[in-house]
């Protein structure tokens, strides 16, 4: 039977006006007994989400931080790993990643990035997932998928959690169940 966690409880920082603001709003999470600080994955009025969790991480001590969640399509999963790497590293191993396939289409066409078929989507963060946890490793990662293909490659630095920051994942693909297995959730 698999290990019960305790149940915990996240809050969404959505936007601020300023440095001050920010780091007062992740302040306040973790005297409120939050664990976790959670940023979204969008381009309208918020901040980029991987510093504004490393402002949040540095103006906390034992808030965790995470994604709620990135969109796939707008980070690749090389860099991703790497920043991600950092982000544990810096926050001293209290990163959560959480990445889906992404379902704004107005914000895709916004951003004049392709929004494609959903089973498109769903296959690409299969092959980002499977990226980002074999760079999120000791050791060197070669991927050969249908959208990616990575030769060789070190991501420095390695993360402080061991194997990987947990990975909650969010998205609506047809099928989620499967996608799940394929991907060793």
């Amino acid at each position: 039977m698999a290990e019960c966690k305790p149940f915990r409880f996240g809050v969404i920082g959505i936007s601020a006006q300023s440095r001050k603001e920010w780091l007062a709003k992740a302040r306040r999470a973790e005297a409120l007994g939050f664990s976790t600080f959670l940023v979204w994955d969008h381009f309208n009025d918020q901040f980029a989400p991987l510093p504004a969790l490393l402002a949040a991480a540095d103006a906390t001590s034992s808030l965790r931080i995470g994604t709620c969640v990135l969109a796939n399509d707008y980070h690749q999963p090389v860099i991703l790993a790497k920043e991600a790497a950092t982000l544990d590293l810096l926050s001293e191993g209290r990163l959560e990643l959480g990445i889906g396939a992404g379902w704004n289409q107005q914000e895709y066409h916004q951003a004049g990035i392709a929004f494609d078929a959903p089973l498109d989507r769903v296959q690409r963060l299969e092959e980002s997932v499977q990226i980002i946890k074999g760079l999120l490793t000791d050791t060197a990662l070669t991927f050969h998928g249908h959208y990616y293909t990575i030769t060789n490659l070190h991501c420095y630095p390695v993360p402080i959690q061991k194997p990987h920051p947990p990975r909650p994942m969010m998205w609506a693909p047809p099928d989620p169940c499967q996608t799940s297995t394929n991907v060793g959730w």
